[in-house]
C-alpha cells in the first residue's frame, strides 16, 4: 500500500525576488511524501504560476492515483506523466517517485534513468530587478562569478556601464520576455559588445520568430527559450528559432519530458540550460540527476532561501554536488520545516 501525503510550507526569501513579470517576498510551495521518506517539491512561477490552491487540487488527484497502485518502479514516472494535472505537481509526485525507486533500490537516481553522475556542476547565481544603484551594487558585491541578471524594465540601459566593467565574471541576461523586439535587438547589440552570450527570453513568446533577426551581426549570442517551453512539442515548434532552451522540471512535468526535450534538442545541436524555480534542494533534485545532458545551469533556487530544507545536495557558491545521501533523494531538515509548515 502506497502512503503518499502533501504538505504546504511558506519559504522566507533572503532578498525580495523580482521579475519583469511578477515578485515575491516569501514563496509558498509544496511538499509531495512518499511513505514518510521520499520527496517532491512543487513550486509554482512567481508570474504564470500555477497558484497554490491548483498544485494543492492536482497535487491530490495525482496522489489519490498513486494510491491505488502496489509498487513504484519506472513505468510509474511514465504514468504521472500522463496524468491530466498541471505539470508542476506532475514533477512533484515524479521526483518523489524516483526517489522512492532510488532508496528501495539502493541505486543512484540518475544510474536508474541511465544518465551520467553530476559532477562539474556550475551554477549562475540571480541578481533580481531593483533600481538600477542597487542592482549596481548586488552585481558588485556578488561572491559569485556566473551571475544572471534579470532584465526587462525601463532601467535596463542604466546597467550597461556596470556589466562593462564586471570582467571577471560571466554574465548572463534574462529578459523574461520584458523586451518589445526593437528594444531587444538594441539590448542584444549592447550586451554583446559586453561579452554577454547566453540571453534568454529576449521578447514574448509571440514574437520568437522573430529572434533569429534580433542578432544581426552578434553571431557569439545564443537566444535562450524559456517561457512557453513545456514539452517536446513546443520545442519543435521553436527549434528553428533558438540557439538553446532552458528546461524547468514545474514547467515540463518533470524528468522523464525533460529528458525528451533535452536528448532531441542536443541532437539538433542546441545548447540546454536547467533551470529551477524559487525552491528548496528537493525541487532542483530532478535536475541536478541530469546535469550530464546539460551545458549551462540555474540552479540557485536553495541560495535565494533564508534556508534550505533538506539535505543531500551541496553548495560551494557556483559549484554544485551530491553526497552519498542523495541515494532516495535530499532529506528533510525538520527543525527547520517545521517552521515553515502551513496549516
Amino acid at each position: 500500500m502506497i502512503h503518499i501525503d502533501s504538505v504546504r510550507i511558506a519559504l522566507p526569501l533572503k532578498k525580495k525576488f523580482t521579475t519583469s513579470k511578477g515578485e515575491a517576498s516569501v514563496k509558498t510551495n509544496l511538499l509531495a511524501i512518499l511513505n514518510n521518506r521520499y520527496i517532491g517539491e512543487a513550486s509554482g512561477s512567481v508570474h504564470y504560476g500555477p497558484a497554490v490552491e491548483e498544485l494543492e487540487a492536482d497535487l491530490t488527484t495525482g496522489m489519490e492515483q498513486l494510491r491505488t497502485i502496489e509498487r513504484i518502479d519506472l513505468d510509474t514516472l511514465e504514468a504521472i506523466g500522463q496524468l491530466e494535472i498541471n505539470p508542476t505537481s506532475k514533477s512533484a509526485l515524479i521526483g518523489a517517485a524516483l526517489n522512492s525507486i532510488s532508496g528501495e533500490t539502493r541505486r543512484y537516481p540518475w544510474e536508474l534513468l541511465s544518465l551520467g553522475s553530476p559532477v562539474g556542476i556550475k551554477s549562475s547565481f540571480t541578481i533580481t530587478i531593483d533600481n538600477a544603484a542597487e542592482m549596481e551594487r548586488a552585481i558588485n558585491g556578488c561572491e559569485y562569478p556566473i551571475i544572471k541578471i534579470k532584465m526587462g524594465n525601463e532601467q535596463d540601459i542604466l546597467l550597461l556601464d556596470v556589466l562593462k566593467r564586471a570582467k571577471e565574471r560571466t554574465i548572463r541576461v534574462d529578459a523574461n520576455g520584458g523586451w518589445s523586439c526593437a528594444k531587444a535587438e538594441e539590448m542584444i547589440h549592447h550586451l554583446a559588445q559586453r561579452n554577454v552570450t547566453v540571453i534568454e527570453q529576449p521578447t514574448d513568446i509571440e514574437y520568437i520568430s522573430e529572434w533569429p533577426h534580433l542578432k544581426k551581426g552578434s553571431d557569439k549570442v545564443e537566444l535562450i527559450v524559456d517561457e512557453g517551453l513545456n514539452s517536446v512539442a513546443d520545442y519543435e515548434k521553436y527549434a528553428s528559432y533558438i540557439d538553446g532552451a532552458n528546461i524547468k522540471m514545474e514547467k515540463c512535468g518533470g524528468i522523464v519530458e525533460a529528458m525528451k526535450i533535452a536528448a532531441r534538442a542536443s541532437a539538433d545541436g542546441k545548447k540546454i540550460m536547467l533551470g529551477c524555480m524559487v525552491e528548496s534542494s528537493v525541487g532542483i533534485a530532478q535536475s541536478v540527476y541530469m546535469s550530464s545532458m546539460a551545458d549551462y545551469f540555474d540552479l540557485d533556487g536553495p541560495l535565494l532561501l533564508e534556508s534550505d530544507i533538506a539535505r543531500g545536495i551541496l553548495y560551494d557558491r557556483e559549484s554544485i554536488a551530491v553526497d552519498r545521501e542523495i541515494i532516495g533523494g535530499p532529506k528533510l531538515k525538520r527543525e527547520i520545516l517545521q517552521k515553515y509548515i502551513q496549516d
